[in-house]
């Protein structure tokens, strides 16, 4: 059995949890449990096909890609290298630094806020943050409500997806992915000086909304954000390595970026073009505790802990939520129109939610949730199909929207 196996959180220890009972905020982290591990040969077969293509064609330096059925690994495998100068070949230990794997695992904290009854999702972002009021382009003053930051209809917008004209760049807003010295209240007073996108609950734009949350939860508890996360949702799982600063930082995967005629080694606060836009990266943000906690994009660990925690969330969120939050936040909110991850999905709490199978294109069913990370790493949680998948690599932006996440999908459903 591989090492990161004995630190997933078995099937049985989920369900000995009473039905929404929650870790208390000073639990020491749960035991490793060992998961029943089920190989399947022929799975095994397509999805090394998959891979030893994504590296050879020199698209993939490295990667760990996990698969769950009926919450039993029925394969696991890292391949190619966490650092390509050093040698150093990838290992199913290998930390990443998560960027966007980042906001399920605080949308879950902030979900446990409200069924504690520290947060409503109806309350006005300024009952915590009474100083962030952004306007809309006509000068009006619209209430904000955590709903809407959670669901990414706040009429706020990222950085990464405007052009560098946009007043994000020249009031230097931080996406959470660079290293900009400033503090996420600072960031906050920044943010909320630029024109809203579209009035709030009126469109759906993937955004900042999750970096605010964090500002909301800190308000809301008077802790910090990764002490909140941890409370409510890595020490009860027993993630030891997922959190805002890297814990052993040998382990890091060195992040690449795609280039002819291979990816090159990412360094800090490089601009990575993506389309008409571009992402500011700075992997040594993974390292330095002065850094603010990005609640969208700030979050570091291995591929055992996300498996472990969308496996919680797929078998009904025991022990850190209850069942009825679970189903809330893997509904659709906001409607296929918006188009999350292009035609046939929509958004719930946390991640894009498949709400039409064959407008996507896709052999996922209906009800699938999925997301993925600008570092280069793609997930989906199929429901219906018992299915668990995660794919955590080092190089941007193939692991996150490149040949290989669909080739890995196909593989995983074909017959």
């Amino acid at each position: 059995m591989r090492p990161w196996i004995t630190s997933l959180v078995a099937v049985a220890s989920l369900t000995l949890a009473a039905p929404g009972a929650g870790a208390a905020p000073s639990a020491p982290p749960a035991p490793p449990v060992r998961i029943a591990v089920a190989p399947d040969p022929v799975l095994a077969a397509r999805i090394d096909k998959v891979i030893h293509s994504a590296i050879a064609e020199h698209r993939l330096v490295g990667t760990v890609v996990l698969v769950a059925r009926d919450g039993k690994v029925v394969y696991h495998r890292a391949a190619g290298l966490a650092d390509r100068e050093a040698g150093r070949p990838m290992g199913e230990d290998a930390v990443f630094r998560f960027s966007s794997v980042t906001k399920p695992f605080v949308t879950a904290a902030a979900m446990r806020l409200v069924e504690d009854g520290k947060l409503r999702l109806d309350d006005p972002v300024t009952k915590w943050l009474p100083d962030f009021r952004p306007k809309l382009p006509d000068g009006t003053e619209p209430v904000i409500t955590v709903r809407q930051l959670l669901n990414h209809t706040s009429g706020l917008t990222y950085g990464l997806a405007e052009p560098s004209s946009h007043p994000y760049h020249q009031l230097g807003v931080s996406d959470g992915i660079d290293l900009s010295g400033i503090t996420l209240d600072e960031n906050l007073r920044r943010l909320c000086k630029a024109p809203l996108s579209f009035a709030p609950g009126s469109a759906w734009r993937y955004s900042l909304a999750i970096d605010v949350l964090g500002g909301v939860m800190e308000k809301a508890t008077g802790q910090t954000l990764p002490q909140v996360v941890a409370q409510a949702v890595t020490t009860p799982l027993g993630l030891a390595d997922a959190g805002f600063v890297a814990r052993d930082p040998a382990r890091l995967a060195t992040p690449y970026v795609n280039a002819q005629p291979a990816p090159t080694r990412m360094t800090d606060n490089q601009e990575v073009s993506l389309g008409e836009t571009a992402v500011r990266f700075a992997p040594s943000r993974a390292t330095d505790p002065t850094a603010f906690p990005s609640g969208g994009a700030g979050m570091v660990g291995t591929a055992g802990d996300v498996l472990v925690f969308l496996e919680t969330i797929r078998q009904g969120g025991a022990p850190i939520l209850k069942p009825a939050t679970v189903a809330t936040m893997m509904q659709d909110q906001v409607g296929p129109q918006a188009a999350t991850q292009g035609p046939g999905w929509g958004f719930g709490y946390g991640w894009a939610v498949l709400d039409d199978p064959t407008v996507a294109n896709t052999p996922q069913q209906a009800g699938t949730i999925a997301w993925g990370g600008v570092y280069g790493h793609s997930w989906f949680v199929d429901p219906k199909s018992g299915l668990t998948v995660v794919a955590m690599t080092n190089t941007a932006f193939e692991g996150m929207n490149g040949p290989f996440t669909a080739q890995l999908r196909d593989a995983v459903y074909r017959r």
